[in-house]
C-alpha cells in the first residue's frame, strides 16, 4: 500500500458544502444545496444589491478561524475566549501575471494574557482549513491585535 493511500484510510470525510451558482460575479447567483445560502453577486465597489467572492471568503475564512480558535484553547487547555472578534480583509489586486488575492486576519482575544492569546491565535492559524488552503495560494497575514 502507497503512503497515499494509507493516509487516505485515516481521513474522514466529514461534510461537502454544495453550491450551484450562474451568472459569475457580475450578475451571479449562488445557492447551496440545502438551500440555506441563497446570495446575489455584484462586482466589488459597483453599489449593487449583493456580495462579492472576496466577501464571502472573508466571512468564511473567519468563521473557521474562529473555531480553530475554541479548538485551539481547549488544546492548549487556556480559558476559551469569551467573545473573540474577527476582522478579514481579502484582496482583489491585479499585476503582471493578471488577477491575485492578498487576505489579513485580525484577532482579538479580550481576557487573555497577550502571550497566551498569541499561542492561541499561532495554533489556529496552524490548523484551520480556511488558513491551511489559503497560505498555499496566496499571501495572508494573521495579526492579534
Amino acid at each position: 500500500m502507497t503512503a497515499s493511500a494509507n493516509v487516505r484510510q485515516r481521513e474522514k470525510l466529514l461534510y461537502t458544502g454544495k453550491t450551484h451558482v450562474t451568472g459569475g460575479h457580475e450578475h451571479g447567483v449562488a445557492r447551496s444545496s440545502d438551500g440555506a445560502l441563497d446570495v446575489k453577486f455584484s462586482p466589488p465597489g459597483s453599489g449593487r444589491p449583493g456580495t462579492n467572492p472576496e466577501q464571502m471568503l472573508a466571512a468564511g475564512w473567519s468563521a473557521c478561524f474562529e473555531g480553530a480558535i475554541g479548538l485551539a484553547a481547549k488544546q492548549l487547555k487556556v480559558t476559551q475566549p469569551v467573545e473573540p472578534a474577527i476582522d478579514a480583509e481579502v484582496d482583489l489586486n491585479f499585476g503582471e501575471d493578471g488577477f491575485f488575492l492578498r487576505a489579513r486576519l485580525n484577532v482579538s482575544l479580550p481576557g487573555l494574557d497577550r502571550a497566551v492569546a498569541q499561542a492561541v491565535v499561532d495554533e489556529a492559524h496552524r490548523t484551520c482549513p480556511y488558513s491551511k488552503a489559503l497560505k498555499a495560494g496566496i499571501d495572508i497575514t494573521v495579526t492579534l491585535v
